[in-house]
């Protein structure tokens, strides 16, 4: 088992990785208990865990670090342009290319790919293993999160009113989606900044059992997500090659983002921290927000199918950046910068 893990380690698969393939294992095998009509109601449950997740993000995240990060706001624009304006468009321009039922489903699950907002975590992370801005990376990090309250319902309204979705009814409730979505996730994060000042070091000092608890309640997610898919039969018509296509697509998306970025951040001059900051905040996508905004905008079965591209894109963005961000931070002057700046 040790050996397996070290294997994994090396490949790039985390411990959360590797319970998240679990737990569609899992599904696969025993989709009872995660199902809509189960006597656990373990859909329920996690909708709960969900606002405890973002309640303790918010927590860590005091009104300071937030007036902190005002000040590069080029840098701010490109990220977020990036995230909500450049991925969507990308999938939009390859739209003709899944012109069947089956195709048209598996573009709209790529769609809400690229509409969701960057990551908080690993953003940060990549970050500061290439000696990036951390600050700014905290900041394009966090507030990508609650502008993706907003924009990706508002995005999927414009691709599900036309008809593509996965029930082909053209019927989308906005006002609805957001008002669950601002219960959800924005009004747990405003009560926990409010609450900074007086419990934000008991959320530093602890935040080790709260990645765990984070990581749980993402687990249970994806479990009665993939219960749902399974139980009704949505992945018979995928193969291994559809999958292994679908995995090469994503990491041509990665890489794609990720290098016209570098291109772009180039073109505005910025500095090498800077540079870092934009190409790993710009180019990432959140698996939680994915799997919080799933349960709201695809309630039912096509949750699951609807969460195989951002699953795949997480696995694939993690090794990937982690390779590059190693790299980067073995750049002649890459340290010393990195002191000057702190």
């Amino acid at each position: 088992m040790r050996k397996f893990i070290d294997t994994a380690k090396k490949a790039g698969l985390d411990g959360f990785m590797l319970a998240l393939l679990s737990m569609i294992l899992l599904a696969w095998l025993w989709p009872a208990p995660g199902m809509q009509d189960s006597p656990l109601h373990l859909s329920t449950v996690s909708t709960y865990a969900v606002s405890v997740i973002f309640f303790f993000y918010g927590l860590r995240l005091s009104p300071e670090k937030l007036k902190a990060g005002l000040v590069n706001w080029r840098l701010h624009v490109m990220v977020h342009l990036s995230t909500f304006v450049l991925f969507p468009v990308l999938a939009l321009a390859f739209r003709p290319f899944f012109q069947s039922g089956e195709g048209q489903v598996m573009w709209l699950a790529i769609f809400f790919l690229t509409v969701l907002p960057s990551t908080v975590s690993s953003s940060v992370v990549m970050v500061s293993i290439a000696r990036g801005n951390i600050p700014a990376a905290i900041f394009n990090a966090s507030i990508s999160s609650l502008i993706g309250v907003f924009i990706t319902p508002l995005w999927m309204g414009l691709v599900l009113e036309s008809g593509s979705g996965p029930s082909g009814s053209g019927h989308f409730d906005l006002l609805s989606v957001v008002g669950k979505l601002a219960m959800q996730v924005l009004l747990p994060v405003f009560a926990g900044i409010a609450l900074n000042s007086r419990w934000g070091h008991f959320a530093e000092r602890h935040k080790k059992y709260i990645r765990y608890f984070d990581q749980s309640s993402i687990l249970l997610i994806v479990y009665t997500s993939f219960c749902e898919s399974f139980g009704e039969h949505l992945f018979d018509s995928l193969g291994i090659k559809e999958i292994v296509f679908l995995g090469i697509g994503m990491l041509a998306l990665f890489f794609g983002i990720y290098f016209l970025l570098t291109f772009i951040a180039g073109l505005l001059h910025f500095d090498r921290e800077d540079k870092v900051t934009a190409v790993f905040c710009g180019s990432k996508k959140s698996l939680v927000q994915g799997a919080v905004m799933s349960k709201v905008l695809f309630a039912g079965p096509e949750a699951g199918l609807m969460l195989l591209p951002i699953m795949l894109y997480h696995a694939l963005q993690l090794i990937a950046a982690s390779i590059i961000a190693q790299r980067m931070a073995r750049e002649p002057g890459a340290a010393e910068n990195f002191v000057l700046k702190k």
